[in-house]
């Protein structure tokens, strides 16, 4: 497993001085690009070749989330590659080794010019290691929306949203969606579903719904589409049930 450390920083963190859901997936996220990077085959390799990988879904389960200040350890792995298609697990932990959070990621490495899937080359395939996936309630892919909800004030795609592949990062995607929700209690878990990419100027219409899950807890599920109904991402998190908040 590949790992850095780190220390939860004040900017990452909610009123309560805890690590918040969105910061999370920016470790996440770091954590496999220095992983890519270390082993040089990161944004300029892929940039040379004229390629560059797409999330297509996140599940992420938090056990707790640390407080400000906090010693951590993120790690990450590939589990599988199918064709264009890569898994990847992380896992951030405490100074104990103790779990406080894990996520299940599915990727597609897609050519540039004509966005169409690729594959890995040699070089990555025998440069990434690959593990046993870690143990976990592994959800589907598919996130239901609920009929239940509503539109909100729509939201255009401005410059701070864009990476280096000048589309919508998947963590924005989560920000945008975690804004138009109502303040309550902490997430226990949060999925993600990417349908198509967002660039700068397009307009986000953001439907809310929420559904009982069966221990009773609220999941809320907010749908980022545009003007015709097309889905650019839907994001799913529910919250921690009574007991375990």
């Amino acid at each position: 497993m590949y790992t850095f450390d780190s220390r939860i920083r004040y900017s990452e963190t909610d009123r309560e001085c805890r690590l918040t859901l969105e910061s999370l997936l920016d470790y996440f996220q770091d954590c496999s690009t220095f992983h890519s990077e270390d082993l040089g085959v990161g944004i300029e390799y892929l940039n040379e070749r004229n390629l560059f990988w797409v999330l297509i879904s996140w599940q992420i389960i938090i056990d707790r989330y640390p407080k400000l200040g906090e010693k951590v350890t993120v790690g990450t792995f590939p589990y599988a590659f199918k064709g264009g298609f890569g898994y990847r697990n992380f896992c951030m932990l405490d100074e104990a080794g103790n779990d406080i959070a894990k996520a299940n990621s599915l990727w597609i490495l897609l050519e540039k010019d004509i966005l169409r899937p690729g594959h890995p080359t040699r070089e990555m395939l025998e440069k990434y290691t690959l593990e046993e996936k870690l143990p976990m309630e592994y959800a589907g892919r598919r996130i239901d929306i609920p009929q239940n909800g509503g539109m909100k004030e729509a939201i255009t795609v401005m410059p701070w949203h864009l990476d280096t592949n000048n589309h919508v990062n998947n963590g924005q995607f989560v920000r945008i969606a975690m804004s138009v929700l109502p303040k309550h209690v902490s997430l226990a878990q949060m999925r993600a579903e990417y349908k198509q990419q967002a660039h700068l100027d397009d307009i986000l219409h953001p439907y809310v719904g929420c559904r009982t899950g069966d221990a009773g807890q609220n999941i809320w599920v907010v749908s980022l589409q545009d003007a015709q109904g097309g889905i650019y991402a839907n994001v799913e998190v529910e919250e921690k049930r009574c007991a375990d908040a």
